[in-house]
């Protein structure tokens, strides 16, 4: 087998042993399909490669999953990769056994559409960003933060999700003393130009 990377090999052999049969024979698959093909490890998990990102697969404790870059594009007639939404990740759904992959020769076709749309330079539809909820500041804040500058700033300046660790810290106070100790402390560490979680971040 050409253009293969030891981490996968590892990858595998660290999988349940139901899973180790499954994805070493969708690997076969993807390299008989597509000779040039190499492979990778991304987001932790199998990356196969052909001019661009073309499947992965990945192993969990019960169940295999498989998927296609862009299979949105497919032309699909089997009606095989309209199972995604039902699972937590690839296009057959959960696979748990090598009975529940599709016959050998439809995947290879599968997967050499896929390798064609890559050969093609068909670009992928851009993912619709998701919609973000509108941020209610509490009437509490706001006056503190009217009264500080450099606070209120900073707040201003804040990413849409620094904006909401803050707000959610606020209002998930169980007492009143204890939203007021937040508030005090919010307001400090806002001044300073520090978002909610900065104990956290890497230097």
């Amino acid at each position: 087998m050409e253009h293969t990377d030891k981490r996968i090999d590892a990858y595998i052999a660290k999988s349940a042993p139901f899973a180790q049969a499954i994805l070493q024979h969708i690997r076969e698959l993807i390299h008989q399909a597509a000779p040039e093909v190499t492979e990778t490890i991304k987001w932790g998990m199998p990356f196969f490669e052909y001019k661009g990102p073309l499947c992965n697969m990945a192993a969990f404790k019960q169940h295999c999953a498989f998927g296609f870059w862009k299979a949105a594009m497919m032309k699909d007639p089997k009606g095989l990769l309209q199972q995604a939404e039902k699972s937590a990740m690839g296009h057959l759904g959960q696979i748990r056994r090598m009975e529940d992959l599709p016959a050998d020769k439809l995947l290879l076709a599968y997967i050499r559409e896929a390798a064609a749309l890559n050969e093609q330079g068909v670009k992928a539809p851009a993912r619709t960003p998701k919609t973000q909820d509108a941020l209610e500041v509490p009437d509490y804040l706001e006056k503190e933060l009217a009264k500080n500058k450099a606070a209120a700033k900073t707040f201003a300046d804040f990413s849409y999700s620094n904006k909401k660790a803050y707000l959610e810290w606020l209002t998930d106070a169980k007492t009143a003393d204890t939203r007021l100790k937040r508030l005090e402390t919010a307001i400090s560490w806002m001044a300073a130009g520090k978002p909610r979680n900065w104990k956290y971040m890497k230097k």
